[in-house]
């Protein structure tokens, strides 16, 4: 028995050595992710690389200006269901398609995308190309977004002219999204051990405290919160290192599925982000979120520091 117990306590070390090892190998193989401005300027005249902002104002595009050379994305037109029941809900892959060709994107370009938010928009436009199967080892980030580019470098009010591009993109990847109806089967009423429900979302709409996107504040029974943001820095507009992020992130565990959601699509495409960067193997978003979740009025909300209340606790 001892014996036993002895060689099943090495083994679950040896499986946590090698999850770690696995992660930072996978740290490691992201660290090209991110890109700075002078990587960007040296390739300004590249046809092959397509520069991407989102902003939180879109007008800023024209009135601040943008990197020379960038298409403007307008986070809620281009990377939401335009005719879905939910604004937020993920667009329809010829949709996303046909906007990635009105920017000039083809099936070999390189993109370069930013934001003004610390990465939490761009982050959507990141797991839209994911879901439609583009080849993510031609996405970067620049770290830093215009305060990085604007150290050294100008930007541009004027609006760029763009030939269209002819990018083709596969059918949506079903494993990296969840409807309401898996959240509702395999968190709320199996309560499935393998399923781990986070809530990226800031901690005053987790508890219902702050009510936003929705007419009822509060979370799912059984998220736990985990606030994305918290993995940037608000002034340098960057990720923390390796090390913080992964404190961010310590209570999920790296074996579980992860459901992600947040109130409108962002918050929680930068944890994918960066639990995809962390080397977290299975995580999946919410289609729709709190949007949609908070609006039905018919699905049971908690409110409160707890994942369940007294409700769902037994």
């Amino acid at each position: 028995m001892v014996q036993s117990s002895v060689a099943g306590l090495s083994g679950a070390r040896w499986l946590a050595g090698a999850l770690l090892s696995a992660a930072f190998i996978t740290i490691q193989a992201s660290a090209n992710l991110f890109v700075d401005s002078d990587w960007l300027a040296e390739r300004s005249a590249d046809p092959s690389v397509v520069v991407l902002e989102v902003r939180y104002y879109p007008h800023r595009y024209y009135t601040i200006g943008h990197i020379p050379g960038a298409r403007q994305v307008q986070r809620f037109r281009d990377l939401g269901d335009n005719n879905g029941p939910t604004l937020m809900h993920f667009p329809p892959r010829e949709q996303f398609q046909r906007s990635l060709r009105s920017w000039g994107v083809n099936g070999d370009s390189t993109l370069v995308l930013y934001d003004d938010a610390r990465t939490a928009l761009l982050s959507r436009l990141y797991f839209l190309l994911d879901l439609y199967g583009f080849d993510m080892s031609r996405v970067k980030i620049l770290a830093g977004g215009t305060i990085e580019w604007t150290a050294f470098n100008e930007l541009k009010r004027s609006a760029e002219t763009v030939n269209p591009g002819n990018i083709t993109l596969s059918p949506a990847r079903a494993e990296l999204m969840v409807a309401w109806t898996d959240v509702y089967n395999d968190v709320v009423s199996r309560r499935d051990p393998g399923i781990f429900l986070l809530d990226a979302r800031p901690t005053d709409q987790y508890t219902g405290q702050t009510i936003n996107h929705a007419v009822r504040g509060g979370h799912v029974p059984g998220a736990i919160n985990v606030v994305s943001l918290d993995g940037t820095d608000a002034e340098s507009q960057i990720w923390l290192d390796d090390e913080a992020l992964t404190t961010v992130y310590s209570a999920v565990p790296r074996e579980k599925t992860i459901y992600a959601y947040c109130h409108d699509g962002f918050r929680m495409s930068l944890a994918y982000m960066q639990l995809k960067y962390l080397g977290y193997p299975d995580v999946r978003l919410y289609n729709g979120g709190w949007g949609h979740w908070g609006n039905a009025l018919s699905l049971p909300v908690v409110e409160g520091e707890e994942p369940f209340d007294e409700n769902f606790s037994l």
